[in-house]
This record gives C-alpha cells, structure tokens and sequence, in this order.
C-alpha cells in the first residue's frame, strides 16, 4: 500500500500564494506519476496538473497555466504544489495521487482545504 499525506493549504487572499506538498510512504519502490486534482463544493473532481516521476515532465490544466508549478522530490518521494496569482476560483480540497505504474489507478490522499477570498 502507498500512503499520501497532503499539507499546506489555508485561506489566502486573492493574488496571494500558497504552496501544497504531499508525503508518499509505504510502498514506493515504483513510481509512474503523480499530481494534483481539486474538487470544489458542488462540483467533481478535477485535474490541475502531473509529473512523470523519471524525466519530470509536467502537464497542467489550463486554468493553472502560468500561476501554478508542480515539482517533485525523488529522493524522498515528496510532491510539491507552488500556487500564486490565487483566485477565489481555486478554491477547493487538492488532493494528491500517485501511479504506481501507467495504467494502474492511482492511489489518493485525504486532500487539504486551499480557501481563497476575494
């Protein structure tokens, strides 16, 4: 099993910055991606951006483009979340997932509250 621990969210003011990280335990000898997915109240969850774990490659969605950076740790297998310009459309629960190879379902985290006012 893979154990994911998601910190750092808070509220912040509009324009303001945040940065997510996500601790990943247990089972990690392999490790395909990982990412970033929020989900707001009353909507499904989304996806905001990844990480191919060997060459560090990213994907984001557009809405993040620009304002978010994703990055990551090998060595100690952690994830990070850099989040500026906010808006209060960001606001959500972000949760972390990993892949442990490329077409297994990912694992999860419990997700933090990333609140931004306007």
């Amino acid at each position: 099993q893979v154990q994911l621990v998601e910190s750092g969210g808070g509220l912040v003011q509009a324009g303001g910055s945040l940065r997510l990280s996500c601790a990943a335990s247990g089972r990690t000898f392999s490790i395909y991606s990982m990412g970033w997915f929020r989900q707001a109240p009353g909507k499904e969850r989304e996806f905001v951006t990844a990480i191919n774990w060997s060459d560090a490659s990213a994907t984001y969605a557009d809405s993040v483009k620009g304002r978010f950076t994703i990055s990551r740790d090998n060595a100690n297998n952690m994830l990070y979340l850099q989040m500026n310009s906010l808006k209060p459309e960001d606001t959500a629960v972000y949760y972390c997932n990993l892949r442990a190879y490329r077409n297994t379902l990912p694992y999860w985290g419990q997700g933090t509250q990333v609140t931004v006012s306007s």
